[in-house]
């Protein structure tokens, strides 16, 4: 009978970090629509990495290793 009282500590002390993980995420679903609709969302890519075109194909001789006799 030990075991019980254990296993529900355990059991409700899971329950908490879940319970506690959902507000989280709500919240931030609700700073992100926030952001999102006050037009200040943070943006991970520069303006200097938009638009800018690529040089070409990069040749496989670039990647490959020497080759060891």
């Amino acid at each position: 009978m030990g075991m019980r009282s254990g296993t529900t500590f355990k059991k409700r002390q899971k329950e908490l970090a879940r319970m506690e993980k959902q507000r989280d995420k709500a919240a931030r679903r609700v700073q992100r629509k926030a952001e999102k609709l006050s037009g200040d969302s943070p943006s991970t890519l520069s303006d200097d990495d938009l638009g800018e075109p690529l040089d070409g194909p990069v040749p496989l001789d670039a990647f490959s290793m020497p080759a060891v006799d």
